[in-house]
């Protein structure tokens, strides 16, 4: 199996995986060996699209007895452009993961192609249509296969959008906002926390757990649940959308060590005109409101964004708006995407499309502020003493080896990567003393 794109896919993928295993599949040591080859895709982006389809062909080429099968969002958009490629037996939507393990069980025995479209049945049409998925169909990995990292496990908690931000597929190819039931999130916390020491929650929008209609919970309040009765040591919230970090929810981070100091709320633009015709729900002096807030509260954040340049209309006024906005705030990483049109979306049916040259310009522009801004950031760091969780792979992302037991990196409650002098057992909670920056994080002064 290969996972493309967000933590919710990835969330998806260990789940998934457990389907295939229960159902008596056991993973290749190589695709090249695979009958079966399962890949879970992401649509975002043109770019996305293309490795999608780059792979299969990879697939297919290597391994061309293999029965491929593509699911996630890009199998939900556009299902027919799939399955005409060569290798693909099953394209199968978000809508009908829960499915595949049973699809394949049957389906490797009668080789049919069906294709699920967004009603159940086989598709036969449009299928943008985002208000399909059932509120049960919430696809989740039991507590031994809730990961997608060998020592900082991925929960996703929550799935699907209520948004309709002209340039996002998304909603479209996940559903509407549904959240995992509380006790269903504290029996996964609980099993992940005998074998983890950090647990990051995710989701598509994770600021609206919770809102379904006659609840009365919060994300806060679940929060609380977890700490109160589980044995977690660290909990990580990603992404969340600005308006949903509260002042509940940003003083109980605050208030709790048992916490990342971390936030990370999609920005999109710092342009108020952008903004509108983005159809976001907030201006940028709320934004600002909110990310001064969390600096305020937590002066030893990480703050992280996601950015988007090139959105049709996007005049060089409203560009350089939105530089000035992102440089007055005290940002510590920035995701900076170039606007890729996205079929069936509004922003894609609008004029004033940016060149592509541009795009890129601006793209380069504001990674070259978000690396001064995390630089800054992590100058303040040395001489100080961080909590962090040893990863699995070794120093420079190769896995420790036998005369190097152990790990050399470690990742920080605030999100910087810190070079050990020392080997750690992975997944362990350590201080560590900063010493000094790297090309892109930090190292240790050596404890001895």
């Amino acid at each position: 199996m290969q996972n493309f794109g967000c933590r919710a896919t990835q969330a998806d993928g260990a789940a998934l995986e457990s389907l295939l295993a229960a159902k008596g599949l056991a993973a290749a040591g190589e695709r090249s060996a695979a009958n079966l080859v399962v890949l879970n895709t992401c649509t975002v982006t043109s770019s996305a699209d293309d490795d999608v389809r780059q792979t299969i062909r990879r697939v297919h080429r290597e391994n061309p007895a293999a029965q491929i099968l593509v699911t996630g969002c890009y199998a939900q958009r556009a299902p027919e452009e799939l399955a005409s490629m060569p290798g693909v037996e099953w394209v199968v939507g978000n809508s009908h993961k829960t499915q595949i393990a049973d699809l394949v069980t049957i389906g490797i025995r009668r080789n049919p192609l069906p294709i699920l479209g967004s009603d159940g049945t086989p598709y036969h049409g449009n299928i943008h249509v985002g208000d399909i998925f059932a509120q049960h169909d919430f696809l989740s990995a039991p507590v031994e296969d809730a990961a997608g990292d060998r020592t900082r496990p991925n929960l996703k908690i929550q799935d699907g959008c209520n948004n309709r931000c002209s340039f996002c597929i998304i909603p479209f190819v996940r559903g509407r906002s549904r959240s995992a039931p509380v006790e269903q999130v504290l029996d996964q916390v609980r099993g992940l926390a005998r074998r983890y020491r950090e647990i990051v929650l995710s989701g598509i929008n994770l600021g609206r757990w919770g809102r379904e209609p006659g609840s009365h919970m919060r994300l806060a309040d679940l929060i609380r649940v977890l700490l109160a009765e589980t044995a977690v040591e660290r909990l990580r919230l990603s992404s969340v959308e600005p308006m949903d970090f509260s002042d509940d929810l940003l003083g109980l981070m605050a208030g709790s060590p048992r916490i990342a100091r971390h936030v990370h709320a999609p920005l999109q633009s710092g342009s108020d005109r952008t903004l509108r015709r983005m159809h976001r729900k907030y201006r940028p002096r709320h934004y600002a409101d909110r990310v001064l807030k969390a600096r305020a509260l937590m002066p030893d954040a990480a703050i992280g964004a996601d950015v988007m340049v090139g959105f049709p209309g996007e005049t060089e006024a409203d560009f350089e708006e939105s530089r000035r906005f992102i440089e007055s705030l005290p940002f510590t990483y920035l995701h900076v995407f170039t606007y890729s049109e996205r079929p069936g979306t509004p922003a894609a049916e609008e004029r004033g499309a940016v060149p592509m040259p541009e795009r890129k310009r601006r793209n380069h522009v504001l990674r070259d502020l978000a690396e001064t801004k995390n630089v800054e950031f992590r100058q303040l760091m040395v001489g100080r003493t961080l909590s962090a969780v040893t990863l699995q792979d070794g120093m420079a992302g190769h896995a420790a080896s036998p005369d190097c037991p152990g790990s050399r990196i470690a990742l920080t409650e605030n999100y910087l990567k810190v070079q050990l002098t020392t080997p750690r057992e992975p997944n362990s909670l350590i201080d560590v003393r900063i010493g000094s920056l790297t090309s892109n994080g930090l190292s240790e002064i050596d404890p001895k």
